[in-house]
């Protein structure tokens, strides 16, 4: 039989308790909904009754938000979903850490931060090594937060510009029938690169670095021939590269650059019979140990907690299929 316990935890302040229960009981609601103990809230404490070890990961998990709040922390709906998957694996202490970091500050003075344990392994592997491999599905933060990390490197003087790349593959649209020149045409395909430098940089100082080439938007077709030195380097949709084109790319790196290679393997728009550099390049170079790989899972989506659930059950439907 196991035993039940009652715990009590303080609270500061009524803000305390609507921070940390979300507008209209949000999140109080999605946390309930997770464990059998019983949550109740009385004047300035919370109330936890149930099983021991489920308290103790609950209290856990309060003790854990409480802090996060203390430290002004403002905490969205994505983040109480990532904090009761760590409760879970007895894990949710790992979040302070999450969130005392800084990786940048928007041009608004926002602080950046890592959102997830992965987010925060793969900044690290792109501080450490100069080639990073971030593979996973949307909305993990691999492309923007190698962006914020290209930009820093600039403002910090560690590289000289930026390249940003794509490979051309139209996802199911066609390019050719897209107006404008050559520059129109491809913009839309880099909008994702420029929106996240817009974040970080504000539209006016990308548009002056653009003009005075510190950063350069290009197709990979472009990187032919080049060697790039004192270059950080971003290829983007890597995984409609072809292999040839992916050891073109990796074969530019010069001295004092970086690169980092991100891609969805699940999202594979090349024409069918073409196999993916981004694949191949996994299987080929993944006992280097000066080359970083980092897989995402679907608990590094960032985005709308909507999202995960569109991942997960797409990717059943493959696995059924396969």
């Amino acid at each position: 039989m196991s035993q039940q316990q009652t715990v009590k935890l303080s609270l500061e302040n009524a803000a305390e308790g609507l921070a940390l229960f979300g507008p209209q009981d949000k999140y109080f609601k999605l946390i309930q909904s997770h464990t059998e103990v019983e949550i109740s809230s009385r004047e300035a404490e919370i109330v936890l009754t149930g099983d021991s070890e489920e308290v103790e990961k609950f209290k856990q998990l309060f003790e854990v938000l409480l802090q996060l709040i203390r430290n002004n922390v403002g905490l969205s709906e994505r983040d109480m979903m990532y904090a009761l998957e760590l409760a879970e694996q007895w894990k949710v202490h790992e979040l302070l850490d999450l969130f005392k970091g800084e990786v940048a500050h928007t041009y608004r003075g926002k602080p950046i931060r890592v959102k997830t344990i992965g987010q925060r392994h793969y900044v690290s592997l792109i501080k450490k090594l100069d080639v990073v491999f971030g593979i996973g599905p949307a909305g993990t933060g691999k492309t923007y937060l190698a962006v914020v990390l290209a930009v820093t490197a600039l403002k910090e003087g560690a590289v000289k510009r930026i390249i940003l790349t794509r490979p051309a593959v139209e996802a199911g649209e066609n390019l050719g029938f897209l107006p404008g020149d050559l520059q129109e045409k491809v913009d839309p395909y880099l909008r994702p690169l420029y929106d996240a430098l817009h974040d970080v940089m504000g539209p006016d100082q990308v548009a002056k670095a653009l003009e005075r080439g510190l950063i350069e938007i290009a197709p990979l077709a472009y990187m032919r021939g080049r060697t790039l030195d004192d270059a950080f380097i971003i290829l983007d949709e890597a995984q409609n590269t072809t292999p040839e084109q992916m050891k073109m790319f990796l074969t530019r790196l010069g001295f004092g650059s970086k690169m980092v290679i991100t891609g969805d393997v699940t999202q594979i728009d090349l024409p069918r019979g073409k196999h993916s550099g981004l694949v191949e390049a996994y299987k080929v170079l993944r006992d280097i140990e000066e080359i970083g790989f980092m897989h995402f899972a679907e608990q590094d989506v960032v985005r709308h907690s909507l999202v995960q659930k569109i991942i997960v059950a797409y990717q059943k439907e493959s696995e059924n299929q396969g």
